[in-house]
């Protein structure tokens, strides 16, 4: 999926306009990727983080859906 096309599905479903959608979706990157190069990890909430490995590749860790809404 590209970001025009999460932008516009941001849009629909909060009722913004697109170009909104989009400035929210690139400072969400933005400030993942400033997070990332300052060697810190960045959490998207019930999805999971990005991270850095040893070897400075990135790395996606996915949250574990019973984590996310609480084991029982």
């Amino acid at each position: 999926m590209k970001n025009t096309d999460l932008a516009e599905q941001i849009a629909k479903e909060i009722g913004i306009s697109h170009g909104q959608a989009a400035d929210q979706l690139d400072e969400v990157i933005s400030s993942i990727l400033k997070s990332l190069k300052k060697g810190r990890s960045a959490s998207l909430p019930g999805l999971g983080r990005f991270r850095r490995d040893i070897n400075g590749a990135l790395r996606f860790t996915r949250t574990n859906p019973r984590d996310a809404h609480g084991a029982r």
